[in-house]
């Protein structure tokens, strides 16, 4: 979902709830000029940033679970080989 606030959906159930952040000068100031550059602003932009961070920190959690489970029990040789005959390659 897009949170720029411009654009954000008028008849949305969606309850916001106001927060008080600590940040540095510099990343306010990073942030203002890219809000400005976007035409959106300082809440929405966060809105968006703090929602992909939750999805990349997902997407990362589920890669260890599926690295660690190819380590507890590691491809067999035999496994894939059934769908060789399906692969295709083109002219090669």
């Amino acid at each position: 979902m897009d949170y720029n606030s411009y654009n954000y959906p008028y008849r949305c159930n969606i309850i916001m709830k106001t927060v008080q952040m600590t940040l540095d000068n510099n990343l306010v100031e990073m942030v203002d000029r890219v809000v400005k550059e976007l035409k959106t602003t300082r809440s929405a932009f966060t809105r968006s940033a703090l929602q992909k961070a939750i999805n990349d920190h997902h997407v990362r959690t589920l890669e260890k679970k599926h690295r660690k489970g190819y380590e507890t029990q590691p491809v067999k040789k035999e496994e894939f080989s059934a769908w060789e005959h399906e692969q295709d390659w083109g002219d090669e």
